[in-house]
């Protein structure tokens, strides 16, 4: 199929691209939101098209991730999403307290990334489905040598309480806190404490070993879909301390860390992590397996083979009738 997206989450773009389609992606001279294109991603299935070229160019599906694209669909296709051309919709984000903003429409499939986003969205009319994360596995293994827990975070001082800022400093009192990600600036100022070490927005190919280096990874927001930080931390082999909140019940297994709902008993799974080193080696063990087999690439693409082939015919069917 030839599937219409625009690159808007890396990671998760840059798995869903790994398929056996060809995946198009807007581009604009001056870049942007709606037209980064691969945003220097050497990714062989996509082809980088320009918007004027869309409308002679037979699209199969349109993967929609932001509201404003549905409008973009029908102004350089010059065809209505889900009506004249098949489109689904995924969901990247918890709700905010309000209906989806397609629960009026049953023509778009509303693609879920947790089964928690599916049943806590307001959904509507539409038709939902659940697919969940898959990653490309990182090559780093972990090692954990170094007695400090690593945080991936973006925004965490304005975003806060959603992305549980206020909790690190609670667990550096146990373990010293090595922070990557965008937006660091002035965390460790608003924390009050020098326990805690920004290292910015590494790419992949420096952040998983660095990860790796660390005794546990630490994840702590309140109120988001699953990161994929935490899985790809997992398939390293990192042990996790893990707040029990959102979808993270269903991602980490028994024995693959510390999952709570009590801060006191994650610190102290977190003090015990960086005292015994075997003990974190045999917990980064179950976390890898577990999460090699729940969110492993082939597992995704798969899913999302059924997925595209269904919302295709759908509308084909809609359009014969």
């Amino acid at each position: 199929m030839n599937v219409l997206l625009w690159h808007v989450h890396g990671s998760w773009t840059d798995a869903f691209v790994r398929g056996r389609h060809r995946y198009l992606l807007p581009t604009l001279p001056e870049g942007g939101p709606w037209g980064g294109g691969r945003c220097g991603r050497d990714w062989q299935a996509t082809e980088e098209i320009a918007p004027e070229r869309l409308a002679d160019t037979d699209v199969d599906v349109v993967v929609l991730q932001r509201t404003e694209e549905l409008e973009l669909v029908r102004r350089w296709l010059g065809r209505e999403p889900g009506r004249d051309v098949p489109a689904v919709f995924v969901e990247h984000n918890t709700p905010k307290g309000t209906p989806h903003p397609l629960a009026d429409r049953d023509d778009v499939l509303v693609a879920h990334v947790t089964h928690f986003n599916e049943w806590m969205w307001d959904n509507g009319r539409a038709t939902t489905t659940v697919v969940e994360h898959g990653i490309v596995e990182p090559s780093a293994r972990y090692s954990g040598e170094l007695a400090r827990a690593a945080v991936v975070t973006n925004e965490p001082v304005r975003r806060w309480r959603v992305t549980g800022t206020d909790l690190l400093s609670r667990f550096a009192g146990e373990a010293p806190l090595d922070v990557f990600g965008m937006g660091l600036d002035g965390l460790g100022d608003a924390l009050g404490t020098d326990r805690l070490t920004c290292h910015g927005d590494l790419p992949h190919d420096r952040l998983h070993p660095e990860l790796a280096r660390r005794r546990a990874y630490l994840h702590v927001p309140r109120w988001t879909s699953l990161g994929l930080s935490l899985i790809e931390a997992m398939q390293i082999g990192m042990p996790v301390v893990c707040l029990a909140a959102t979808e993270a019940v269903e991602a980490v297994p028994p024995g693959a860390g510390v999952l709570s709902t009590r801060l006191d008993v994650l610190a102290t799974g977190l003090r015990e992590l960086m005292a015994e080193p075997e003990l974190a080696v045999r917990m980064g063990e179950e976390a890898r397996q577990y999460a090699l087999r729940r969110f492993g690439l082939d597992r995704f693409l798969a899913d999302w083979d059924r997925v595209l082939a269904a919302v295709r015919d759908r509308s084909a069917e809609a359009l014969v009738g």
